[in-house]
Parts: structure tokens; C-alpha cells; sequence
């Protein structure tokens, strides 16, 4: 099952990537928001991030306008690895190199093609699961505020 959330900035592309996934055959879990009235992201992006890490759900998608807002919230939940990508070859390295859980996109920052694409890399993506990068992996998890 994939998350997903945004604020009123990342909505419309949010609810595109939503029906995308479903076309692909994803279960999806949507966090909010639900329309284009202003709220504030960190509120959406920390419960996407939250049934990430708690294993309810597999991987989560975050939207805001530029994608930076909702990212820093979502990496501030523990366990979470959130990417802010806007390019396909961002989505696939940091899939192979970082194991990231949550893509961030820009919402005001995308093309609909182009974020469908880096959502499909992304997800299509397996961790490379070599030595080096599980073991820098670890010591990220090994940070304390």
C-alpha cells in the first residue's frame, strides 16, 4: 500500500499521481488534503510518513508546491527516508543508494508527465542492497536529534 499526502499546493498533482497509482494497481491510503483550501503540509506529510514507518504502509508519495516544505516534515519522522526528487534519475539513485521510503514532488514544480515518470522509478526501483550503502544507511538511522 503506498501513502500519499499534500497541502493545497501539491492537491491537484497529488490526486493524479493517486489515480495513477490505482491504474497500476496500487492500493492507495490518502492522507489529506482533500481539497485546494490552504492548510499547512507538515500536517499531511508526518501522517503519510507515520504509516510509512509504522509498516502500515509500504512507501508514501508527499506533495507541496516545491516539494521542500512537506520533505523536511516527512524526514523528521523516525524511520523515514524522504526524497525530494524532481527527475527520473534522482528517484532511481536514491532508491538504489538510499532505500528512500517517501518521494517528495513539487507540485508547482512538475509536469504531470514528468512526475508520473519519476513516481513510476521510484517505485519500480529496488534498493541496490549492497554493503556500502545498508551500512551508510544505518548510521543515518543511528543520528539523534
Amino acid at each position: 500500500m503506498i501513502a500519499i499526502g499534500s497541502d493545497h499546493g501539491g492537491f491537484e498533482l497529488k490526486e493524479l499521481v493517486k489515480k495513477h497509482l490505482q491504474e497500476r494497481g496500487f492500493e492507495v491510503k490518502d492522507f489529506g488534503c482533500f481539497d485546494k483550501s490552504s492548510v499547512d503540509y507538515p500536517d499531511f506529510g508526518v501522517a503519510a510518513a507515520r504509516a510509512v514507518a509504522s509498516g502500515e504502509c509500504d512507501r508514501g508519495i508527499v506533495v507541496c508546491t516545491t516539494g521542500i516544505g512537506i520533505s523536511i516534515a516527512a524526514n523528521k519522522v523516525k524511520g523515514i527516508r524522504c526524497a525530494l526528487c524532481s527527475d527520473t534519475l534522482s528517484a532511481k539513485m536514491t532508491r538504489l543508494h538510499n532505500d528512500a521510503n517517501v518521494l517528495a514532488l513539487g507540485g508547482g514544480m512538475l509536469g504531470p508527465n514528468l512526475a508520473m515518470d519519476i513516481v513510476d522509478t521510484f517505485l519500480d526501483t529496488p534498493f541496490s542492497g549492497e554493503e556500502k550503502h545498508a551500512r551508510r544507511i544505518r548510521k543515518i538511522a543511528e543520528i539523534e536529534n
